[in-house]
């Protein structure tokens, strides 16, 4: 049922499970934290912070290694400690990552790869409602088709279309295989959301980064028509052409839930007076040289707020969205901050008619060498990994709470307070 928009949303968290490729290497973000080795015990603490939902991976590449070979072992634990308590579990499959080491983002086969990998998690958790098959897939093919950043390492638009389409096929496919076990599973769809402002110069760039945001969503509800803005940049790209698009016209898959990730670096700037920013922050079109900076590091950009994002999205698709990651780096008084206004801006939106299911902690165990886009080799080499610390703080092995703990107790605290007190008392019994 999908909530009223004077229903109070729920608080959801999430870890920081990233598991992507550079060059022949993975990266990840479940190793880093240490949660693969204490699964059920942050699991316990993640629950006394009185969460409703907790996105959880279940992680392609670390389940099927070896195609057709299934490795639940670490997911059994995992969802079988959580099956037992109040939380429900949103099941990512894929976050950032290009598939296991057998496939990848522009093997015309993977989506049906992935959709037999998603059958096969339905089949074991049969339970399980809340499907995020593929998170963020436009972000993912930016990084991993367009700039080049992750494998494989594309750097064109054709690449980065192909990616992109591959995903969205997947996530169809892997919807309507879970949904052969499960007929009521929910599609919880996540995408950056982030908007361009720029000078007048690139008006036309602006106006496209802004289409371009929105394909995720576009492609799975069926919207990609001959009469979509970018129909004509998709098709001549040489990533897709118009029978590839007109399938998800025939095959739209809806989300349930419209996940927005929201971060302070999210909204961008583009100026064509280069010469005023740093050249690693130098990019173009082909036809125009512009610098692309994070909108809060200029002071002429006005920047969206998370309402104005909401709100967006309400009017755009629709039903129900929730704010699926919020996470800003810096001290505890920062992200407490960041938290905290992001509620007040949820509150707007709803004021406004939007209907905001739920707002998400993320990360609860914080996150690794993000400032690097997940690229460095690891630790043990010639540079230390940054770590960002979460609601938890794991830089000192064990996870220590930080001040977003009772942050995130006090959102929405009638929804939150009883539940995190009944798994404390239940807790200490065991």
């Amino acid at each position: 049922m999908t909530p009223g928009p004077l229903t109070r949303p729920e608080v959801w968290g999430g870890i920081e499970c990233t598991h992507n490729r550079v060059g022949g290497r993975f990266h990840s973000q479940l190793d880093a934290s240490g949660h693969s080795a204490r699964i059920e015990a942050d699991l316990d603490r993640f629950v006394t912070l009185g969460i409703a939902r907790l996105r959880y991976p279940v992680l392609w590449e670390r389940v099927e290694a070896v195609r057709g070979v299934f490795d639940f072992r670490e997911s059994d634990r995992a969802l079988g400690h959580l099956g037992a308590g109040p939380v429900r579990p949103v099941v990512g499959l894929l976050h950032h990552g290009s598939g296991p080491a057998w496939t990848s983002l522009d093997d015309e086969g993977f989506p049906e790869r992935f959709a037999v990998y998603a059958e096969a998690v339905a089949r074991r958790y049969p339970w399980v409602d809340d499907y995020t098959p593929i998170n963020e897939p436009l972000t993912t093919a930016r990084f991993s088709g367009l700039y080049g950043h992750w494998y494989p390492h594309g750097r064109n638009d054709g690449s980065f279309v192909r990616m992109l389409v591959l995903q969205a096929r997947a996530t169809v496919l892997a919807m309507r295989s879970i949904r052969r076990v499960n007929p009521a599973a929910r599609l919880i769809q996540t995408e950056d959301l982030g908007r361009a402002t720029g000078t007048p110069p690139l008006e036309d760039q602006v106006t496209f980064e802004n289409d371009r945001r929105w394909l995720t969503f576009d492609l799975l509800s069926g919207k990609v028509t001959p009469q979509h803005p970018l129909h004509d940049y998709l098709t001549s790209s040489g990533g897709a052409d118009a029978a590839a698009l007109a399938w998800f016209v025939d095959h739209p898959s809806v989300p349930g839930v419209l996940g927005i990730n929201h971060y302070p670096r999210s909204n961008r700037w583009l100026d064509h007076r280069r010469e005023l920013f740093d050249p690693a922050d130098h990019g173009g079109n082909g036809r125009m040289a512009y610098a692309d900076v994070a909108a809060s590091d200029v002071a002429l950009a006005v920047a969206p707020t998370l309402s104005s994002l909401i709100r967006e999205t309400s009017a755009r698709y629709g039903g129900a969205v929730a704010v699926t990651e919020i996470h800003v780096d810096g001290d505890a008084v920062a992200r407490v901050a960041w938290w905290e206004a992001a509620l007040g801006e949820v509150e707007h939106a709803r004021s406004h008619g939007s209907i905001v299911c739920a707002v998400t902690a993320w990360s609860l165990l914080g996150s690794f060498d993000w400032d690097t886009l997940c690229t460095s080799v690891d630790a043990s080499a010639d540079r230390t990994v940054t770590y960002e610390a979460g609601v938890f703080d794991v830089s000192a092995g064990e996870p220590a709470e930080t001040p977003m703990a009772e942050a995130v107790r006090r959102a929405y605290a009638p929804n939150t307070a009883p539940v995190a007190a009944r798994w404390a008392r239940t807790v200490a019994r065991e």
